[in-house]
């Protein structure tokens, strides 16, 4: 039973991480950024709306469920995060959107070439973000408020110039670019997305 349990979230995390990634891929081929980072919302909407497991939305729970149990299918959630990321990633490689790929390759040096400290601290910008866009979905009644707080918050994090962990899985998949190093900075900036998730929480016990 317990298996079975774990399955099941491995497998809402694959098909979050897709739809992640899907979100990535739309955003690599628009010319416009603006238009490419609402766009990319729909990776977000779609995790939220049909009840997937995405890390980045799961960590700024920790606080509340500070347990080994709630560690552990964290953990599971960033390993189907990373399959469902890089059979998008992967599979990108493998059609004629080379001109994509390159894109991603692009954005992969730029993140492989900052320091730790920087993508630290982007990530946890990120996080905070991502935080408030899932307990908004969560804690909102009316619908329209519900999205809003999805289709601010991502746009914002992406014309921040912030990091995000699961959308950086997809773009070293799509830019062939995984290397120590890469692995590296994700995980750098996976625990900066952890600090930025649970920030908020930490600030208002109780609330």
């Amino acid at each position: 039973m317990q298996s079975e349990k774990w399955l099941d979230l491995f497998r809402r995390a694959v098909s979050a991480g897709i739809c992640i990634a899907i979100g990535g891929v739309v955003f690599l081929g628009c010319d416009n950024r603006y238009v490419g980072a609402v766009l990319f919302s729909v990776g977000l909407f779609s995790v939220v709306t049909r009840g997937m497991a995405l890390y980045t939305g799961m960590v700024g729970y920790l606080p509340e469920n500070c347990n080994l149990d709630y560690v552990r299918r964290l953990l599971i959630v960033l390993a189907g995060n990373l399959a469902g990321t890089g059979a998008v990633g992967l599979g990108l490689r493998l059609t004629r959107q080379d001109a994509l790929c390159a894109r991603a390759a692009e954005m992969c040096a730029v993140k492989t070439g900052d320091t730790l400290l920087s993508l630290l601290v982007l990530g946890i910008f990120c996080g905070i973000l991502m935080y408030l866009a899932v307990d908004g979905y969560r804690r909102f009644a009316d619908p329209l408020t519900k999205l809003l707080g999805v289709f601010l918050c991502v746009p914002v994090f992406i014309l921040a110039g912030t990091e995000h962990s699961i959308a950086d899985m997809f773009y070293f998949f799509a830019g062939g670019a995984w290397s120590p190093r890469a692995a590296l900075c994700v995980a750098i900036i996976a625990l900066g997305n952890g600090i930025g998730g649970v920030l908020i929480p930490l600030l208002r016990p109780g609330k």
